[in-house]
């Protein structure tokens, strides 16, 4: 027998010797000259990740679409010789083992056909392999980190604008004879919406009420909660909030007053845009945007600190591009978030194992966390941590129930309820208060994967997370890395990871699609990154 080096460059493995021609013939029919079909199948998988990166911090469509084609794309390259290696990875059993315990509880759900729709957003986890099997030089990796990030910015423009033009109408004053007055409409209310259409102005607000028109679905959507208010030929549903309730208001279709103006019809006597309205990018959600921020910000900064010469032309752009995302990120008002960040911000510090680095985060983070809680109090009228405050309230409440649930039979705790089985159950397992608060998932990843698929399923998501961050750590310290950019993406996986995991206490983070693909995305090139550390050889 003798020692040869196997398709994983991180390991050598005993074979016996008359294997070791077929070995060889595998490594060589993997290394040998391309044809035309393979280098194209590769060429258009490596443009799909380029337009991943680009659309993954805008549209979830989008996204998903880049990361189905360049799956198609790289499934289609291993029928078609010379096939491509594939290495391990560090985080292989955790991550498919994940899955497997998710197929599991799926077939073992109180819905199993709603339960195993869902094995799609399940099957993200496929973008870890579709990225880190695809980048087979430094050269894309690099391109593809600094995409992601410089397209974050778009959405970040958008953010500053929305915020500058305002929407919504905020009142200041109104006549008590007035259609909105009678409705309950109060000074200080702004109101953003007439029958689930946006509505930015007086003008739009009268066109909206007195349209006769029914829906299908005549709800009022908001983030994380639907508030009912039924509209009808005779009555039109005004959408409104101030600071941190949401509302809804009934107003006759055919209760305008006399005036001139549109704003004096509605009885609306002094008015303003809205400028209060949380921060939510092209998601159209607050959480969403603002767990998207942490990820691509913590990356921001990880190449911010790696870059040796920081008062360049590169340091200046990284810092700009941080200072803006963190401004962004303070308007979402999203504290699990903010928190997130400021623990990935002394993370990514902390592995770099210099003093200077942890006291400059220091004094930057301080007067940021200072500036977002001054934001909290101004638009949420909540303290930081603030347990009569709704979400929180409402978090406890759900919290205890789903812990009660989970254990209340030994199947819970063995394969879960089953994904989203939860909408259709909540009624008979005496949830969400009899259906007195707002009903959904129960915003904490740990408890939510515990929930739906079982004590074994959250721990080997546990384990996949230990196994994600001890990798991202030597990549980190050890200083087998040396290329700066590359460490940077190494250290700004290490922060994201952990805002993640700190927020998602708190969110449901994973069981957001959008979030979930940028995770997975910046893990596969965590992993490129290892596979190439240790492959020196591959191009430059």
């Amino acid at each position: 027998m003798r020692a040869i080096l196997c398709r994983d460059p991180d390991q050598f493995v005993m074979i016996p010797a008359q294997t070791e021609t077929l070995a060889a013939a595998d490594m060589a029919d993997s290394a040998g000259p391309r044809r035309p079909l393979s280098m194209w199948l590769e060429r258009a998988t490596v443009g799909c990740l380029f337009l991943f990166a680009f659309f993954a911090p805008h549209s979830i469509a989008a996204t998903q679409t880049a990361w189905l084609l360049a799956l198609l794309f790289w499934a289609t390259r291993f029928l078609v010789r010379p096939r491509p290696a594939v290495y391990r990875t560090p985080v292989d059993y955790a991550l498919l083992g994940f899955y497997l315990l998710t197929l599991v509880s799926a077939f073992c759900s109180y819905d199993p056909l709603v339960s195993i729709g869902k094995l799609r957003a399940a099957s993200l986890f496929t973008i870890v392999y579709v990225v880190a099997e695809n980048i087979r030089s430094r050269r894309v990796l690099r391109a593809l980190a600094i995409v992601v990030v410089a397209s974050c910015l778009l959405n970040v423009f958008y953010t500053f604008g929305v915020y500058a033009i305002g929407r919504g109408v905020k009142i200041e004053e109104l006549n008590r004879d007035g259609p909105l007055y009678a409705a309950g409409v109060r000074a200080g209310e702004t109101l953003v919406a007439v029958d689930g259409s946006a509505a930015n102005n007086p003008e739009e607000l009268e066109r909206g009420i007195k349209a006769a028109r029914t829906a299908a679905d005549p709800h009022i959507r908001w983030p994380d909660q639907t508030i009912a208010c039924t509209w009808d030929e005779q009555t039109a549903c005004v959408g409104g909030h101030h600071a941190e309730v949401l509302s809804v208001f009934s107003v006759p279709r055919g209760s305008l007053i006399t005036g001139d103006t549109a704003a004096a019809r509605l009885g609306i006597i002094a008015w303003a845009r809205g400028h209060d309205d949380r921060a939510t990018g092209f998601y159209g959600q607050y959480t969403t945007y603002a767990e998207a921020l942490q990820l691509i910000t913590s990356l921001a900064l990880g190449l911010f600190i790696a870059l040796p010469r920081k008062r360049s032309t590169r340091g200046v752009l990284l810092a700009v591009a941080i200072a803006l995302m963190l401004v962004a990120l303070v308007l979402t008002v999203t504290r699990a978030s903010w928190l997130g960040f400021l623990v990935s911000a002394f993370v990514i510090a902390l592995a770099c194992a210099r003093r200077r680095v942890l006291l400059t985060t220091a004094a930057i983070m301080l007067p940021l966390a200072l500036a977002g809680l001054f934001v909290l109090h101004q638009q949420r009228r909540v303290g930081f941590i603030d347990p009569q405050e709704g979400s929180t309230a409402w978090r406890l409440v759900v919290w205890r129930e789903g812990v009660r649930v989970l254990f209340s039979r030994p199947r819970h705790l063995l394969v879960g309820v089953g994904m989203d089985s939860l909408k259709q159950h909540w009624r008979e397992w005496g949830m969400f208060e009899g259906g007195k608060i707002p009903w959904g998932h129960l915003h904490s990843t740990p408890l939510q994967i515990a929930f739906e698929r079982g004590i074994p399923t959250l721990l080997v998501w546990l384990a996949l997370l230990y196994l994600y961050g001890r990798m991202l750590w030597r990549l980190a310290r050890n200083g087998h890395v040396t290329i700066w950019i590359e460490r940077g993406i190494a250290l700004g996986a290490l922060g994201g990871l952990v805002g993640f995991f700190i927020s998602g206490l708190v969110h449901y983070n994973l069981g957001d699609s959008e979030v979930a693909m940028l995770f997975y995305f910046i893990m596969g090139l965590a992993l490129a990154i290892k596979q190439q550390a240790a492959s020196p050889a591959h191009e430059v």
